[in-house]
């Protein structure tokens, strides 16, 4: 997959698969959440079941063929658009036009003479290179690591897209290989699928026919699958009732209300918010009194809903944006969301998305305008015709026509369920309204890994072109994939700063060692004269105490002497005295 939006897309399949014993390891593109708002749901499907599991898919900067093969592959894309049969879709040439090298795009752009034979030998010298080229060896070793019985590529016709590496390295190794069509407009708006799968999955005839015609795929090659992501719309049934749902985004429940759901319309495309404050005051200044009182709800498109950022809605009475950032239906409970907008509504308006088809799924009336500002996203892509051509649009090429239709889909007591059962059944399931696209491209899965295909061999004259290109690839390194480029210079300057670090982070070793060392000899020092100085205070307080005792043993001596002296006089007197009196009693 080139990112988790894809998971969206196929996160039925996915689902199946594991139920049914099998394994998946989704290889996920080096830019996996651009939006910021699929990454849950790829955790969620990863946590679903041990038998899913996922890894990302990396691209080496020092591959020095990286450049080169990005060139050739957009070279040849772009040769596509140049073709007459995209002289009414301009802004697909200028899309792919800017991201050409320009010399590719000079020969591409050549009208002069002889531009007849030109285009054609471009083509198929680009082809050429761009087969000798080797494959990116980061993508061929997250292949061989993981050792698949299937290879499933999903959607490969981005513009010069690394997953064409993918499938060459599968059918190399002989590993059954397919090809899975993630929307309506890929066929026929991106780019060419170079390397034959072995199997094409794609959702109906008018897929088939681009298929064979505009890519080269034997029929044979094809299978027609149904729209799988379309299924979880099909017999679902709305968590609220209209009154609880009206409520909770704001809308009066005692009206009805039309849903407007916004579009991912082409860069540079004029501000399609402006646009729908236009459509809603058209709506209110109606002379149709269910119009100018009915509800408007507005879905803004997750990748467009910028555009609504400082609009104040609040004075607008019954017009509500919901939800505010335009969350995509990625959750169980934003998927809730999103159906009963779809299913409580009396009709469904926009310019060009899937969620028109989805709300003729519902069996809503689908209303759209062709208007001359947004006539390259519209009429200016062929895919855009498939809608027109069979029958889900209910078409006005001015705002006054537009609302007439309206007002007569709101007079309708009940929006009738199936009314595009014909668009239905013929683009979104083919195979029978209560076959399930998932089943059939599930059995279909397991019918392409039994195939034994013979393994892909490269040209005899691959090496020889090969070592032609080898000095181009070497002075077009780093030149032209910026991001590519970018990480090299990042990577060089990350290497010196971490030389200066490392000879800096040794310096202040060094240095730390050193100043540790002086305290720690300081320390010594001091722990050292701290003790001497404790035993001289001790000798000092011995010696003190020494003298105190010996001065109190004196002392207590010097006692002891005076009282034998006076006991020795007291005795001397009692005998001088007895001797007295005897001398007088004689």
């Amino acid at each position: 997959m080139r990112n988790f939006w894809y998971v969206r897309i196929f996160e039925s399949v996915v689902r199946s698969l594991a139920d049914r014993g099998h394994q998946i390891h989704l290889l996920i593109g080096h830019d996996p959440d651009p939006t910021g708002q699929w990454t849950p749901s790829a955790e969620a499907l990863v946590a679903s079941s041990p038998n899913i599991t996922m890894a990302f898919a990396n691209r080496s900067i020092d591959d020095r063929w990286l450049d080169l093969r990005l060139m050739l592959r957009l070279g040849s894309d772009y040769v596509r658009f140049v073709q007459p049969d995209y002289a009414s879709a301009p802004i697909l040439r200028d899309r792919a036009r800017d991201r050409v090298p320009a010399v590719v795009r000079t020969l591409a752009d050549y009208e002069g003479p002889g531009h007849v034979v030109l285009r054609p030998l471009l083509k198929k010298g680009l082809r050429a290179a761009e087969r000798a080229v080797p494959p990116s060896p980061d993508l061929e070793a997250a292949v061989l690591a993981y050792r698949p019985d299937v290879t499933l590529v999903t959607p490969l016709i981005d513009l010069g897209s690394y997953q064409h590496d993918v499938v060459r390295v599968s059918r190399s190794r002989g590993i059954p290989t397919g090809v899975c069509i993630g929307s309506w407009d890929h066929l026929s708006s991106k780019a060419l699928i170079r390397e034959q799968p072995d199997e094409v999955f794609v959702w109906n005839g008018t897929q088939k026919h681009e298929a064979v015609t505009m890519h080269g795929v034997r029929p044979d090659r094809v299978t027609i699958t149904g729209a799988q992501c379309f299924d979880q719309w099909f017999d679902r049934k709305p968590t609220l009732s209209y009154d609880e749902f009206a409520r909770k985004v704001g809308l009066d429940p005692s009206r009805p209300f039309l849903l407007y759901v916004c579009s991912a319309l082409f860069e540079g495309s004029p501000n399609e918010a402006q646009f729908v404050l236009k459509w809603v005051a058209a709506l209110r200044e109606s002379g149709d009194a269910g119009l100018r009182t009915a509800g408007i709800l507005i879905r803004p498109h997750p990748k467009r809903s910028f555009e609504w950022d400082g609009i104040d809605l609040t004075q607008l009475e019954n017009v509500v944006l919901w939800p505010r950032r335009g969350t995509a239906p990625n959750d169980p409970a934003s998927k809730a969301d999103y159906f009963d907008s779809l299913f409580h509504s009396s009709s469904v308006t926009g310019l060009n998305t899937s969620a028109l088809i989805e709300g003729g799924i519902v069996g809503r009336a689908v209303h759209t305008l062709l208007m001359p500002q947004f006539q390259t996203c519209q009429e200016g892509t062929l895919h855009f015709h498939y809608l027109l051509d069979a029958g889900l649009l209910r078409t006005a090429r001015a705002l006054p026509e537009h609302v007439a239709q309206l007002a007569v889909t709101l007079a309708a007591a009940d929006p009738s369920q199936h009314q595009n059962r014909a668009f239905v059944e013929a683009f979104v399931r083919p195979n029978g309204l209560e076959v399930k696209a998932t089943d059939t491209f599930v059995q279909a899965v397991e019918r392409l890994a039994s195939l034994s295909p013979q393994p892909l061999e490269d040209p005899m004259w691959a090496p020889v072109v090969r070592a032609v290109l080898s000095p181009v690839a070497d002075r077009t390194s780093g030149t032209f994939v910026e991001s590519v480029g970018r990480k090299r210079r990042y990577r060089d300057k990350a290497v010196e700063s971490a030389a200066r670090n490392a000879a800096l982070h040794t310096q202040r070793a060094i240095e730390k060692a050193r100043i540790a060392e002086e305290r720690r000899v300081r320390a010594e020092a001091e722990t050292r004269e701290r003790a001497e100085r404790v035993a001289r205070h001790h000798q000092t307080k011995l010696l003190r105490k020494a003298d105190k005792q010996r001065e109190k043993d004196q002392r207590l001596t010097q006692r002891r002497r005076e009282k034998q002296r006076h006991a020795f006089r007291a005795t001397l007197a009692k005998y001088y005295r007895r001797l007295i009196h005897s001398s007088s009693g004689s």
